[in-house]
């Protein structure tokens, strides 16, 4: 078996779909007021910087952000584990509403994580969800509000975010298993 790869994003690409994203987020939320960022490590942190900045661009002033690691907040460790990093976010989240970012959707569980460690340490208003990829295949009932690329995919196929700040280029692209002839 041999993977093949096909890029499904290129660096416009990406760009356009973090300029259409931000004016989403503007036109549901009326603007930026009481919003906070939150991308989820590694790649999602990357990305809501991007979108902060384009934020800013359009609205003349900045979008608090942070970075979310919910390593602990995961279901796929033990009980003992769960959940036993507390954290903190370095601006406050209780009454805001509170925007997800992720590079790929696929089952929902990071999410679920992600909600998970924001519920523990305030009550936002409401919490929204931002991915590059949807590529379906949820086991969670979990839907984003902001999509980039729908990308429908077999479970046999993979998605691959690379972005500047961590690979060196911006490109997504999707595997998928070739038999050998």
């Amino acid at each position: 078996m041999s993977l093949e790869s096909h890029v499904i994003m290129d660096e416009t690409a990406i760009r356009r779909a973090l300029t259409r994203i931000a004016h989403e987020i503007l036109e549901r939320n009326k603007g930026i007021e009481g919003c906070v960022l939150a991308g989820i490590k590694t790649r999602g942190v990357f990305l809501a910087k991007r979108l902060a900045e384009r934020l800013e661009n359009i609205e003349g002033k900045s979008i608090p952000w942070f970075e979310l690691d919910v390593t602990s907040y995961r279901d796929d460790r033990s009980e003992r584990e769960r959940g036993a990093d507390k954290i903190s976010f370095p601006v406050p989240i209780h009454d805001k509403k509170v925007i997800l970012f992720d590079d790929v959707l696929y089952t929902g569980r990071t999410i679920r994580a992600a909600m998970d460690a924001i519920m523990d340490c305030g009550r936002p208003q409401s919490i929204q969800l931002a991915v590059l990829a949807d590529r379906g295949h949820r086991e969670l009932p979990i839907r984003p509000d902001y999509i980039g690329k729908n990308v429908p995919t077999s479970k046999a196929e993979e998605i691959e975010v690379l972005l500047e700040e961590v690979d060196g280029s911006d490109l997504v692209r999707i595997f998928q298993q070739r038999g050998e002839q």
